[in-house]
């Protein structure tokens, strides 16, 4: 008598598993639309909880009306039920702007690279400037009087030399400027389009020191807080010299 009441009580719970059918899906960021791998997937109802792949799918016993709900860190999490009859299409909030590592030393030693080049292709200038102490050191005869000192300090030539190298220094620092402060990034971080996006990057362009001396989070905060600023005076003729640095 024990046992029939027994299987009586637990049908109700037999029937409700047995009806439990594997459902798939996919996750995708909402903004960029990629898809977003290790999320957290828990039915509410009959506590399973399962992990999407790294293709973003995810395959978990349901009902239809069920409660699934996704977790990702960085992400806001979302309650979504469990449709008839259908995949499942699930789109996930960013709760802060996602970046990929930046290491500002790579970005430096590209816009380094070019500036070895140009030296190369101007060998004289940097030759003869390089060495313009005016005392000079021999081997066997002490100090005396740089001949490339002199040079420059006094002709015409070393004049528009130094000018020169004044001009590609500050061309390598611009580059530096442009690889970190790029239309990839700035559109990433403020949705800006064009022609909004360009003329924003113009207005507030960083200077060569924040850009090598700031980190990810400060980058991402100073876009943040000057596109609030652009955005409330759009038109304004302000701008930030784009040759500061």
């Amino acid at each position: 008598m024990k046992l029939w009441l027994l299987l009586i009580l637990c049908l109700p719970a037999i029937s409700a598993f047995a009806q439990d059918k594997p459902v798939v899906g996919l996750v995708f960021d909402k903004t960029t639309k990629e898809r977003i791998a290790k999320v957290n997937v828990r039915n509410l109802r009959n506590g399973q909880s399962v992990y999407n792949n790294l293709k973003a799918e995810f395959k978990i016993k349901a009902q239809p009306g069920d409660d699934l709900v996704f977790i990702k860190q960085n992400y806001y999490s979302d309650t979504i039920k469990v449709p008839k009859n259908s995949d499942m299409a699930v789109y996930l909030k960013a709760s802060s702007i996602m970046l990929k590592d930046v290491n500002v030393r790579d970005t430096v030693l590209s816009a380094q690279k070019k500036l070895e080049q140009t030296k190369r292709d101007y060998t004289k200038i940097y030759g003869s400037l390089n060495h313009r102490d005016l005392l000079s050191v021999s081997p066997g005869a002490g100090a005396g009087i740089s001949i490339d000192a002199i040079w420059n300090m006094l002709s015409r030539s070393g004049r528009n030399a130094e000018h020169l190298r004044e001009i590609i220094e500050q061309d390598y620092k611009l580059n530096v400027i442009d690889q970190r402060f790029n239309k990839t990034l700035v559109q990433k971080v403020t949705g800006l389009q064009e022609p909004q996006l360009s003329s924003f990057m113009n207005r507030y362009r960083p200077s060569y020191y924040m850009v090598t001396t700031a980190t990810d989070y400060e980058f991402v905060t100073y876009i943040k807080s000057n596109v609030k600023r652009f955005l409330r005076y759009p038109n304004s003729a302000t701008a930030m010299s784009p040759f500061k640095l």
